[in-house]
C-alpha cells in the first residue's frame, strides 16, 4: 500500500488559444492595460481547462517567453536598484494577477485555496542566455536574487491562491556543453532561499540529470525533475541512495511532450502525415499517452524510488503542441492514469 499519493502538477507553457498569435500575445504582455481584460481572459481559462483535466497543483499558464519575460524586466535599468538585480516591487510575474478572479471563485465553490505551482526562470539558465562564459559571481549571484525576488513576491502577495511548489527552470543544464559546475550551487541557494524557508516545496526542472548531484548539495531544492516518459533510461542514472542521504524528492515525467518526435515516430510506423490530420495528432497524443501508458510508467519509476517521488506530470511544458484540444486530452490521461496507479493498488 502507498502512503504518500503523488501529486499532479504541470511544467506550466500552454498552447495559445485558436485565432490567437504569439505576436499578438506579446503585445499584449507589453501593453497590459489596453489588453488586459482579452488577455485574463485567456490565461484565466487555460487554467481552468487544467483543472477540469485533472491537475492537482497547477503551475500559472505560461504563455510568455520563457527567458525574456524575466531577463527584460532585469535588464531594465530603470526597474533595478544595481546591476541585474531587480527592485523588489518590479519582480511580479503579471499571470499571478490575472488568475485572482478565477482563485476566488474556486475558493468560494470549493472552501479552500487554490494549490498553485509557479515556475521562474533559473539563474544558470538566464545566466548563459544573457552572457558567455567565463562566470562571474557578482553577476549570477544578481540574477539568483532577482530571481528569488520573483518567486518571494508571488508567495507573499497571494490572496485567493496557495504557492505550494514554486521550480526553477533550468533546461540548459547538462546539455550546453558551456555550462560548469562553478558557481551553481550558490545561485541555486539564493534563488530558492526563501522558498525553502517557508516550508514551501522548491524543484528544480531539469532536461538531463548530469548536475543532479550538484544539485543534491543544494539545501533549498527539495525536489528534482527529470524526463522521463520520453527518455526512461534517465531513471537509471539516479542513485536511490544518493536521494535519501541528501533528503531530495523526484518530481517523475509520465506523459511525452516531444510533439513532434511522436508525430514522426507515429507517421513512419502507420504511414500517416500527422500535422496535416488534425485527427491523426489526436490519434498519436492517445497512443503515447494512453492512460495506461502513463501508470505503467509511473509502476516503473515507483518500483525504484517509491515514495522518494513526490510529484509526476508531463515531461516538459505544453506550449509548443498545436492546439489547447490536444494539449488538455494530455493533462486528462495524465489525470486518469495516475488514479488508475492508485487503484490498482487498492485492487491489488
Amino acid at each position: 500500500m502507498k502512503s504518500a499519493r503523488v501529486i499532479f502538477d504541470d511544467i506550466g507553457s500552454y498552447p495559445v488559444p485558436e485565432g490567437v498569435t504569439r505576436d499578438w500575445i506579446k503585445e499584449a504582455f507589453a501593453n497590459v492595460e489596453r489588453y488586459e481584460s482579452t488577455l485574463y481572459e485567456i490565461i484565466q481559462d487555460a487554467m481552468g481547462q487544467k483543472l477540469n483535466a485533472g491537475v492537482e497543483v497547477p503551475n500559472y499558464p505560461q504563455f510568455q517567453n520563457m527567458i525574456t519575460q524575466f531577463s527584460e524586466p532585469i535588464m531594465d535599468g530603470k526597474r533595478t536598484e544595481a546591476p541585474l538585480l531587480i527592485k523588489e516591487e518590479e519582480a511580479r510575474i503579471l499571470e499571478l494577477n490575472a488568475l485572482e478572479e478565477l482563485a476566488e471563485e474556486y475558493r468560494d465553490q470549493k472552501g479552500e485555496k487554490l494549490k498553485l505551482r509557479i515556475c521562474v526562470t533559473g539563474p544558470i539558465e538566464l545566466y548563459y542566455k544573457l552572457f558567455t562564459p567565463p562566470v562571474y559571481s557578482d553577476v549570477v549571484s544578481n540574477i539568483a536574487k532577482s530571481v528569488g525576488r520573483f518567486i518571494k513576491n508571488a508567495i507573499e502577495e497571494a490572496r485567493n491562491y496557495e504557492v505550494v511548489c514554486a521550480s526553477l527552470d533550468e533546461p540548459s543544464m547538462g546539455l550546453d556543453p558551456r555550462i560548469e559546475e562553478e558557481g551553481i550551487i550558490t545561485a541555486l541557494e539564493l534563488a530558492s532561499e526563501y522558498a525553502y524557508r517557508r516550508g514551501i516545496d522548491t524543484q528544480i526542472h531539469l532536461h538531463s540529470p548530469i548536475f543532479y548531484e550538484t544539485v543534491c548539495q543544494v539545501e533549498g531544492i527539495r525536489v528534482i525533475g527529470l524526463e522521463s516518459a520520453a527518455h526512461p533510461a534517465l531513471l537509471t542514472l539516479i542513485d536511490k541512495g544518493q536521494l535519501d542521504h541528501s533528503d531530495k524528492f523526484l518530481r517523475i515525467g509520465v506523459s511525452r511532450t516531444d510533439i513532434l518526435s511522436m508525430a514522426a515516430e507515429y507517421d513512419e510506423l502507420h504511414h500517416t502525415n500527422a500535422f496535416k490530420d488534425k485527427g491523426v495528432l489526436k490519434s498519436v497524443v492517445t497512443e503515447y499517452n494512453s492512460p495506461d501508458k502513463v501508470t505503467k510508467r509511473l509502476e516503473k519509476a515507483y518500483s525504484l524510488f517509491g515514495e522518494r517521488i513526490r510529484y509526476a506530470g508531463p515531461d516538459c511544458g505544453l506550449g509548443p503542441f498545436p492546439n489547447q484540444e490536444l494539449a488538455y486530452l494530455v493533462l486528462k490521461n495524465t489525470a486518469e492514469g495516475i488514479t488508475a496507479f492508485y487503484r490498482n493498488d487498492l485492487v491489488t
